[in-house]
């Protein structure tokens, strides 16, 4: 009998389901929904809201007081008022020159393309930059001031005026690369960071070429502003050299 009696009590509720007042106590003590989950739904409510253009605009749900996102127009404008981020890429610079010679300055985005994306002739003399980077801090300014060059690409800019750790050397001019940068930069093709000398008569004319290759960060700050630093290799002491493009609007 007590068998019997255990199955009757787990069997009978699923043949004749329990009154209404039962049912109906058994919804009271449902848990209630959480905070996170009843503002979505009330969230998602006053979208549809919008959305339906037959919706009484009187009705509670359109009410201003009920809106919990009235404060996104603020947000909004904080975020169109936010300066941009500088923009940031890896390329490879090249440092070159003969011993007695001007420093060029070459950025490739591909070392296998002889074709520069920049090329610039600095005033400052082979052995004269030698001795600046002895200190381990070289800073390379090239300002333009010019009016009617307040318009055009940073980068097709053809004269800069240059100083180098706060002194200033001259005029640095961009250049279009010949049949000799080309050369050279073939030749190196297989480098992507390292320092050595081209023989001359090996393309580079009658005098040796010291050259320094490696990756460099360029970073765009505006349409004024750009720069490349150098990446140093991790085996390798620190040194530090920069190289900024500036534009004034001013004159």
């Amino acid at each position: 009998m007590a068998k019997i009696d255990a199955l009757r009590r787990f069997l009978l509720p699923c043949f004749f389901p329990p009154a209404a007042g039962a049912t109906a106590t058994a919804t009271s003590a449902a848990p209630k929904k959480r905070l996170s989950t009843s503002l979505r739904d009330d969230i998602e409510t006053t979208a549809a809201t919008k959305c339906d253009p037959t919706q009484d605009q009187d009705s509670p749900q359109g009410s201003p007081a009920t809106t919990p996102d009235s404060a996104t127009p603020k947000f909004a404008a904080a975020a169109v008022m936010a300066a941009p981020r500088p923009s940031k890429s890896m390329v490879i610079g090249t440092i070159f020159g003969n011993r007695r010679g001007h420093v060029w300055f070459c950025v490739q985005h591909d070392r296998l393309r002889t074709k520069p994306f920049l090329l610039l002739e600095f005033p400052i003399l082979t052995h004269q930059l030698v001795n600046e980077m002895r200190f381990g801090l070289v800073r390379i300014a090239l300002e333009c001031s010019r009016v009617e060059l307040g318009l055009c690409p940073l980068r097709s800019i053809p004269v800069w005026g240059m100083s180098c750790n706060g002194r200033k050397l001259g005029f640095a001019a961009r250049k279009k690369a010949g049949d000799r940068v080309r050369f050279m930069l073939k030749t190196m093709q297989s480098t992507t960071v390292g320092a050595g000398v081209i023989p001359s008569g090996f393309g580079s004319g009658s005098e040796e070429v010291m050259y320094m290759r490696a990756n460099y960060e360029h970073v765009v700050g505006s349409s004024d502003s750009e720069s490349f630093h150098l990446i140093n290799p991790d085996e390798c002491p620190g040194q530090e050299l920069s190289i900024f493009l500036l534009r004034s609007r001013n004159g």
